[in-house]
């Protein structure tokens, strides 16, 4: 199997680069040595402005782009701005392919999600279950945008013979995560709420639904390794593991774990004492998020990253993000000696003990 050369002179455009998963590939593409990495924040460069958008590839004479930006969130935001998220989206990817394509750019890599893939889809998810079904319904506009984005990359490709490519990661997370009280996905919620109780002596902390829905998670480094490795193969060797309509390729961990293990998993990293509750009122989000990750170990690529181990970084990440937090937690180490970190605690949702009673923290939702 080939692959082009990281190391050879190209202009290299990382649209989302101040995202969880873009700055990931702009960290994995300079230690590899890539020097010429084009940058543009949202005040910089409107993606959803198409003029702006072709005015950008016509100055900067762009050979690869990386697609990461999108507009993203959990449960609650797709459900309360589902016509942001499709609207948003579809912009996006649609003026970034097509202005592309105008200006010559050799390659493109489009980075979609899991959620394309039906609700009720096979596990774990082939490529080949793309639109065999109906979405879950809490975050379909985004999910019919990531298909829009896939499609627009296999018709350009078709019509126009580029080499526009696509990557479906399941659950990410890790440094630079989003950990907005509403709109984050399920383990920066955790590890937020988590965090909280643990600060305030709250003796629960609500997780949404039943805790049984099972989830896969990939650290973003292990993303933006995948991202790169997908993009250097040579296209003799891409076009013979995927076909010119069916052309995304599954990026996952094979780690898969119920939404009540994650919470003792976070819990535990953490350090929290107290006691989970599940709010079966709550929606649980798609029953089982596993993809079939075999096509892209064909092609070379595994995960290394372990779960509990990145759950562990992620917290010492968001503590370095967050130095507000940092300082909360010496305080609280300072009045409670006692309670410290639970890392080596059994892997598990339940009890045993629970601080003293203070404020309940707030829920968290488990759909993402």
């Amino acid at each position: 199997m080939q692959a082009t050369s990281i190391h050879s002179p190209k202009r290299i455009f990382v649209a989302g680069h101040r995202g969880m998963v873009g700055s990931a590939i702009v960290r994995a593409l300079t230690a590899r040595g890539c020097r010429d990495i084009v940058t543009r924040t949202h005040a910089e460069l409107d993606l959803t402005d198409q003029a702006a958008v072709r005015a950008f590839f016509q100055a900067e004479r762009i050979d690869e782009v990386y697609l990461a930006a999108a507009r993203v969130g959990g449960i609650h935001a797709n459900d309360t701005y589902p016509a942001e998220f499709l609207y948003q989206n579809l912009m996006m990817e649609a003026n970034v392919i097509h202005e592309s394509w105008k200006a010559g750019v050799e390659r493109l890599l489009f980075l979609g999600s899991s959620c394309i893939y039906p609700r009720m889809a096979p596990q774990p998810m082939p490529e080949g279950a793309l639109l065999t079904g109906a979405l879950e319904a809490t975050n379909e506009p985004y999910a019919i945008a990531k298909i829009a984005g896939i499609k627009l990359c296999e018709s350009y490709n078709r019509q126009y013979g580029t080499d526009y490519r696509s990557v479906m990661p399941t659950n990410l997370y890790g440094p630079g995560d989003s950990y907005h009280p509403e709109n984050s996905h399920v383990l920066p919620a955790m590890i937020r709420r988590f965090h909280e109780a643990r600060i305030t002596g709250a003796p629960t902390v609500t997780v949404w639904g039943s805790g049984t829905p099972l989830r896969e998670l990939l650290h973003v480094e292990d993303m933006a390794d995948a991202c790169i490795h997908v993009m250097e193969l040579d296209k003799a060797t891409h076009a013979a593991f995927t076909s010119p309509r069916l052309s995304h390729i599954n990026v996952g961990s094979g780690q898969e774990v119920s939404t009540a293990q994650l919470a003792g998993m976070v819990k535990n990293a953490v350090g929290y004492q107290g006691e989970i509750l599940f709010d079966r009122s709550k929606p649980d989000g798609t029953p089982r998020k596993l993809v079939d990750s075999s096509t892209l170990a064909r092609l070379g690529w595994i995960a290394r990253i372990g779960l509990a181990e990145g759950i562990r970084q992620t917290y010492a990440c968001f503590l370095k993000e967050h130095p507000e937090q940092a300082g909360n937690l010496a305080n609280d180490r300072r009045e409670n000696p006692r309670n410290t970190s639970a890392a080596a605690e059994p892997i598990t949702a339940d009890a045993s003990s629970a601080p003293p009673l203070g404020q309940r923290a707030p829920a968290v939702e488990t759909g993402g």
